[in-house]
């Protein structure tokens, strides 16, 4: 039986949410395959992912050492070569810390390398059909993979239905001992939390968002009022924090605030993967946007090609009036 790889990550004890979507990702690539989630970590914490995995996982590969405490890339990547066979697959959350440790691993295991896979189409033989994204979501490329040797799959948050099945019955493997040198030149200094700011948009269940569709900032009344009428709270996209119009706190994205919400209501949000990253928990999503093709509709539950300065007025004047 083949193999997938996925390296999970994971924060406080819990697994991310992309753990159950690469299972779905690596299942597209071939439904038998033993399917591998390897964990780095120390102490507790560890632990306890690496047992709610086992459910998910048909094995769990568990590496505890003090030099993995904090994710540092140039360390896990001597560790993924030095654990996983070569010629092997490896799928990896493409967020931050999967941006910054997947090319050079693929360089180092002499494999193929795609990164930010939008969905997988199959596997024919050795070569893997994957779809990608282009010009900021505006095209979709199909690309051809040849997986032959190998290769080092990074796959887009929120592009895969979680795998929720937590049917596997898996074992949990003690892999600490193969970690070899673990030394790095980086050397980790600290953790610098995000100012919260007047709204702690990570704790509501509903969020309406602004991106460069809101066209001005006193258009912002229009969205605070929507949010007024849902018992919501406004967060924006990166580019309304640049232009000075929203605090930093508000920004929902890998460079801003990841939020869990229930329902998460996109307005004038083109939708790049940046943005997408902060979103995490599968919430209900309703997007508008006056361009049709804009690439947030791929994730949507619910898509309206309208402009937002004539839809968020009528809306609100529905919900008062229900």
């Amino acid at each position: 039986m083949s193999q997938i790889f996925a390296y999970i990550l994971h924060k406080g004890g819990v697994a991310d949410d992309t753990a159950l979507e690469l299972i779905s990702a690596a299942k597209k690539i071939d439904a038998d395959a033993s399917l591998i989630a390897v964990v780095t970590g120390s102490g507790a914490d560890l632990d306890t992912v690496c047992n709610d995995l086992t459910a998910s996982y048909n094995e769990v590969w568990k590496i505890d050492n003090a030099a993995l405490a904090y994710p540092n890339a140039e360390v896990i990547r001597k560790l993924l070569v030095n654990i996983i066979p070569g010629g092997s697959i490896i799928l990896i959350a493409h967020e931050h810390f999967g941006m910054d440790i997947a090319p050079g691993l693929s360089i180092k295991m002499n494999t193929s390398f795609v990164s930010d896979a939008m969905d997988i189409e199959g596997r024919d033989g050795g070569a893997i059909k994957i779809i990608r994204q282009e010009y900021s979501g505006m095209a979709s490329t199909h690309v051809t993979c040849d997986a032959g040797d190998g290769a080092v799959i990074s796959c887009r948050p929120g592009s895969f239905q979680p795998d929720e099945s937590k049917s596997a019955g898996g074992q949990l493997v003690d892999k600490s001992g193969d970690a070899g040198d673990l030394t790095a030149n980086r050397t980790f200094l600290e953790v610098v939390q995000a100012e919260t700011g007047d709204v702690d948009i990570t704790k509501s269940d509903i969020l309406v968002s602004v991106g460069r569709g809101i066209e001005d900032e006193e258009n912002l009344e229009i969205a605070q009022e929507l949010a007024d009428a849902m018992g919501a709270v406004v967060s924006c996209s990166r580019p309304i924090v640049d232009a000075k119009w929203m605090e930093k706190s508000r920004q929902v994205g890998t460079s801003g605030q990841t939020v869990k919400p229930k329902v998460y209501m996109a307005m004038g949000i083109s939708g790049s993967f940046q943005h997408l990253g902060g979103i995490k928990g599968s919430p209900f999503i309703v997007a508008v946007n006056k361009n049709a093709k804009a690439p947030i509709f791929q994730v949507a539950d619910v898509g309206i090609v309208a402009d937002i300065l004539d839809f968020m007025p009528e809306l609100t004047e529905k919900i008062g009036g229900m």
